[in-house]
Parts: C-alpha cells; sequence; structure tokens
C-alpha cells in the first residue's frame, strides 16, 4: 500500500454533525445531464425548420382567381370551396401554403379579405388557388 495514506485509511468516513445526509436519489439527480447553453436545441429546431417562398402570381393568375371567388360569392350562397393560401411565417422569413374549406360567410373589397362561416379569414392577396367542393 502507498505509504501516503495509511494514516486516514482506517479513518471513519466524515460525515455532518448538523446536516442529515442526502438521500441517494437526491444525490444522482445533482449528476444528470443538463444544458449548458438553455434554448440552444430549440434555435436549432427554428433555423432547420423549412420555408417556402410565396409564389408571386401574373396578372392573368389574378384574374382568374378574382373571376373564380366572384362567381362563387355572386353565384351559390352556399358553395363550399377550397382555397390554397400563403400564410407568412411568424418568426423566418417565407412560410407555407395551407388550404382551408368551408363556405364563404364574408366578403370585403376594402381590406381585400374572405371570411368563412366558422370565422376563419384569408387575405385575397395570399390566396394561390380556388375550387368548387362537394
Amino acid at each position: 500500500m502507498n505509504e501516503k495514506y495509511e494514516k486516514i485509511i482506517s479513518l471513519p468516513h466524515p460525515s455532518s454533525k448538523t446536516r442529515e445526509p442526502m438521500p441517494k436519489g437526491d444525490r444522482a439527480v445533482q449528476f444528470a445531464p443538463y444544458s449548458a447553453l438553455s434554448g440552444y436545441e430549440d434555435a436549432v429546431e427554428e433555423t432547420a425548420r423549412l420555408t417556402d417562398k410565396k409564389i408571386e402570381l401574373d396578372e392573368y393568375e389574378k384574374e382568374r382567381i378574382n373571376a373564380a371567388l366572384t362567381s362563387i360569392i355572386y353565384g351559390q350562397t352556399d358553395a363550399r370551396i377550397s382555397i390554397t393560401y400563403f400564410r407568412p411565417d411568424e418568426r423566418k422569413s417565407g412560410g407555407s401554403y395551407l388550404t382551408a374549406t368551408g363556405i364563404i360567410g364574408k366578403y370585403d373589397e376594402i381590406k381585400r379579405e374572405i371570411s368563412f362561416t366558422d370565422g376563419y379569414t384569408i387575405k385575397i392577396d395570399d390566396i394561390l388557388c380556388v375550387a368548387q367542393s362537394d
């Protein structure tokens, strides 16, 4: 045995006279992995999240969409339609294309918005495609 430790090797394990020993479960927690950079994983996920670029329609496509909306709005009051539209991302450039299906409840020419009867609103300038649903 090493001579350096001969004097202390047989001494009892030191313990506090004023505090109780920590339970084994609590001792294990202090050695659990931790995140040194809080929020780092969230930032990486956000950067990796893909967004689409908004497709800019030409005048012909815009006119086609306006004609389809006009015929639906003023033709059949309870027509069920599907609208594919662009929704800008709140955190980064770009966005995503979504499709909403329902019955048009309100058409606001001043705000250039369409509202479905369930209250969902879409900006006309974000519409990519309009189709009647069955």
